[in-house]
């Protein structure tokens, strides 16, 4: 893999308002001429959600709804089966809009602890309750996805895929906040280095390709991810404080790249597209790093996936991404 990728200017987080394939694959390409993403349509209903879709991809594990979630059974059931339809209906619409593409694609999964501390066992706890089946779910994942990345070569083979592991709950697992189902108890922490280890083998089935992983969450383990290979991290912006400065330069540093999440992922007030990464400017000269690095280092993003706002406010978030990402090559000082 390559250890320091490059990366489009901009690029989205994965979810979209509506239900219409075709339109959002529309939008998530016309609005990111050099870095398009496959979208993901929650609003499509069980299936189409975040561990819905991954729950779809899994290999020789099936997921169901229950009222409480998404739970493990033995067959593949209706849930399953809608959930590979709409994935389907996705992919045929992404084929159709990067014929003769050639170019970097990001696609999204949920990572294996954010699924883990998702999708229950039969018995009703949480798969991260059990470490063998937090393992056995981990393998599943990466097996699913190296299957469905293979798909995507196959139907864009001009594209260089990127892919995204979804972490908003790692955080929590790994600080032990994840409650059982009585809600009494919360789940013990993972040992660190087995956290680390299972991430790094799901990163490690992308061979050749950059992993990003995600989190909207607050106090993004970067240390943690570097390690486990993750090529770029994915956060909110503006849930930095100047105590993370430390962190961010060693990332940066070491190679790390940084997608910022600087666009409200619901409908707000835009500023300026200047504004918008002001305070990326502001970060850059108080690490001491060289500006000509920004457009290297940085990837622009809404702050988290856009499935809560409105479409007329998600395609105006995604241009407004692209234009903030060319106001900070334009003038990165």
């Amino acid at each position: 893999m390559n250890a320091n990728p490059t990366f489009g200017p901009a690029t989205g987080i994965g979810s979209l308002p509506g239900g219409d394939a075709r339109e959002a694959v529309k939008a998530a390409t016309g609005s990111f001429d050099d870095f398009p993403f496959l979208p993901e349509l929650p609003a499509r209903g069980p299936g189409a959600d975040m561990i819905g879709r991954t729950a779809g991809l899994l290999v020789e594990m099936y997921a169901r709804v229950e009222p409480s979630g998404w739970r493990l059974g033995d067959r593949p059931g209706r849930d399953t089966k809608r959930a590979r339809s709409w994935l389907g209906e996705d992919l045929d619409a992404l084929e159709e809009f990067t014929q003769g593409y050639e170019g970097q694609v990001k696609v999204q999964a949920v990572g294996p602890w954010t699924l883990a501390a998702a999708i229950e066992l039969r018995n009703g706890e949480l798969a991260l309750s059990d470490p063998g089946a937090c393992r056995d779910l981990a393998g599943s994942l990466a097996e699913g996805i190296r299957l469905h990345l293979d798909e995507l070569r196959r139907r864009i083979p001009g594209a260089q895929l990127v892919l995204q592991l979804d972490e908003p709950s790692l955080i929590a697992v790994l600080r032990g906040q994840v409650k059982t189902a009585s809600g009494y108890r919360t789940h013990r922490v993972p040992d660190r280095q087995v956290a680390e280890a299972i991430l790094r083998d799901v990163i490690g089935v992308h061979d050749g390709g950059p992993v990003v992983v995600h989190s909207c969450a607050p106090d993004v383990p970067f240390a943690l991810l570097r390690r486990a290979g993750a090529a770029a991290v994915s956060f909110d912006f503006s849930l930095l404080t100047e105590r993370d400065d430390d962190v961010i330069g060693e990332a940066v540093e070491s190679g790390t790249r940084l997608f910022v999440g600087v666009v409200p992922g619901t409908d707000a007030p835009l500023s300026d597209p200047a504004g918008s990464v002001s305070g990326v400017r502001s970060l850059w000269r108080r690490l001491g790093l060289h500006p000509g690095l920004l457009t290297e280092a940085v990837t622009v993003t809404p702050a988290c996936g856009l499935a809560g706002a409105s479409p007329q406010y998600a395609r105006k978030a995604l241009a407004h991404c692209a234009q903030a990402a060319r106001s900070l090559a334009d003038n990165p000082e």
